[in-house]
């Protein structure tokens, strides 16, 4: 049995929920379509499909093959055109994370266009503020801003995000403007971390190239970035945050930035990927473009 055939005839199966539907599609008679995906099932040495007599659905390891062949299917169908230089002739899946500031703020507000060059293109975007898993998960690459581990992933550096110290004007006018380090001790610091229960650090700043933390009041810890904003717009405390997560307040005026003479380390951004020897068109180009993107809102590195 030609395997490509077989995915194709397994993706069919599993999107339309019957035997029946897809061999109508398909022109073929339901017991082949039911026979082939059966030799499929025993060459992989797994079940593939609940049958019943209602309907089809994918078993834990049929929803996995299931993404592969989508990837497999689509990395044929773009091999196919590869000396095309028309950008409707690249198609395919691509499945993204970013941090949630960046696709509200950078990413999202200039999707349409590059949606618009490449019209084949299905994009899947997640954004949190949860580390992924790029390999489990199936991710073909994800932005990160921080320091990496060593995870055997691929990383490209795009610069680092400026990092500034914002409060509200109600928070300011109550406990006043903090001009040295040593007022921060009759301030609060609203703590962000991702993991609740750990130890939040404390105000950070950079002097002599060395990073250091001044002490601070402050009761509130959240592990969400959204809720971090929200607090500090609230008047709840201080805030560390890129400044591009808080530009329109700064604007606005319902953020104020304080010590800028006292500001964090800025953090690295990377773009991170499967360790590929072949990485398909659309994914470079979809990093490319996503480098370009960023360009404005970073330090190059």
């Amino acid at each position: 049995m030609d395997k490509i055939h077989a995915m194709q005839l397994f993706l069919r199966v599993a999107e339309l929920e019957s035997f029946t539907r897809a061999a109508d599609t398909l022109g073929l008679p339901k017991g082949s379509v039911s026979r082939q995906i059966q030799a499929l099932e025993n060459q992989l040495g797994t079940q593939l499909l609940h049958r019943t007599t209602r309907r089809v659905s994918l078993t834990q390891d049929g929803m996995v093959y299931y993404e592969r062949c989508r990837d497999v299917l689509a990395n044929l169908d773009e091999m196919d055109g590869m000396f095309q230089h028309d950008p409707r002739s690249i198609s395919g899946r691509l499945r993204v994370d970013l941090p949630v500031d960046i696709a509200s703020k950078v990413v999202i507000p200039h999707l349409p266009g590059f949606l618009q060059q490449y019209p084949g293109i299905e994009l899947e975007l997640s954004s949190s503020d949860r580390l992924v898993d790029v390999i489990r998960e199936g991710f073909d690459c994800v932005l990160r801003v921080g320091g990496l581990k060593d995870s055997g992933l691929v990383a490209r550096s795009l610069g680092k995000m400026m990092i500034v110290n914002c409060a509200s004007p109600d928070y300011l006018a109550r406990f006043g403007y903090p001009s040295t380090l040593e007022d921060l001790s009759n301030h609060a610091l609203i703590h962000y971390t991702v993991n609740l229960g750990t130890r939040p650090t404390g105000f950070e700043y950079v002097d002599d190239k060395q990073v250091h933390q001044a002490r601070t009041g402050g009761i509130l810890t959240v592990n969400s970035t959204q809720a971090y904003k929200d607090a500090c717009l609230a008047g709840l405390g201080i805030i560390q945050v890129p400044r591009v997560g808080v530009r329109e307040f700064l604007r606005q005026g319902t953020l104020i930035e304080i010590l800028p003479q006292y500001r964090a380390e800025p953090m690295p951004v990377s773009l991170i990927y499967p360790h590929r020897r072949n990485l398909s068109r659309r994914v470079h180009l979809f990093m490319n473009w996503l480098s370009e993107v960023m360009k404005s809102y970073l330090e190059q590195p």
